[in-house]
């Protein structure tokens, strides 16, 4: 599967539209160099919608599209993403402990995908990804989630500090896993409401986010290589939260 296999409009009219009726826009591609008012009402429309947008030359715009795409294509989310506050006050309504994930900037489809089918099999309340640099919540990523995309609720905000900062105001810790420390997963108590923050599978967690977290916690590495795949830790440190509070 691949990227063509998401559900994708063209046309600057159809994206215009799709973008006024609250259609949850994964990415749209522009064609570079393009002009024309119709062009400058969707790029207005694109900044203040903040959307993610990538100029493309025509080739690309071709690959996505066998139709008259006139120069704009836009890939629509299968999922319909939710709002951090009603998630989030919801949850404290279900729950005196809540469990919520960050994802900062991850990359991977299938890494995205295996995560949402573990938050499920956890309990995860509510996931949390960036509004531009993540991995995008496409057929792929659905596919490899298992379905579950449909019964996590996943929330996109415009920067993942701005979560960080709302859900501490609420009285949820954060926990980023991160190798650049002592304590372990192990050593934090993890049955009060909690975030976990996961990063990026190269770069991982994010200094400006390091710096903001309440811990942070690393899994002991036993073996020669020094990192796991950024879902299988996931999976282990969900599942720890998982073992303390049964």
């Amino acid at each position: 599967m691949n990227e063509n296999d998401t559900t994708k409009i063209f046309g600057i009219r159809a994206v215009i539209e799709a973008i006024e009726s609250g259609k949850s826009i994964d990415k749209i591609y522009l064609q570079k160099g393009l002009s024309g008012y119709l062009i400058k009402d969707l790029e207005n429309q694109i900044r203040k919608g903040d959307y993610n947008i990538s100029y493309v030359p025509v080739e690309k715009l071709n690959k996505l599209s066998k139709g008259n795409h006139q120069g704009v294509v836009a890939s629509i989310s299968p999922v319909e993403f939710k709002s951090m506050d009603e998630v989030v006050q919801s949850a404290f309504k279900n729950t005196s402990t809540p469990l919520f994930l960050l994802l900062d900037q991850l990359t991977d489809v299938r890494n995205f995908g295996a995560i949402i089918r573990t938050a499920e099999c956890c309990g995860v309340n509510a996931i949390i990804i960036p509004e531009k640099g993540g991995a995008p919540l496409n057929a792929d990523a659905v596919k490899t989630s298992a379905g579950a995309a449909f019964s996590v609720p996943i929330c996109k905000v415009n920067h993942i500090k701005d979560a960080v900062f709302y859900l501490q105001s609420s009285n949820v810790q954060l926990v980023a896993a991160t190798e650049k420390t002592n304590d372990t997963i192990y050593d934090i108590d993890l049955k009060k409401p909690t975030a976990i923050v996961m990063g990026n599978e190269a770069k991982g967690v994010s200094s400006s986010i390091l710096k903001s977290v309440d811990y942070r916690a690393r899994l002991p590495m036993l073996g020669k290589i020094e990192s796991l795949n950024v879902s299988v830790a996931c999976g282990a440190i969900l599942y720890e939260v998982v073992r303390q509070r049964l």
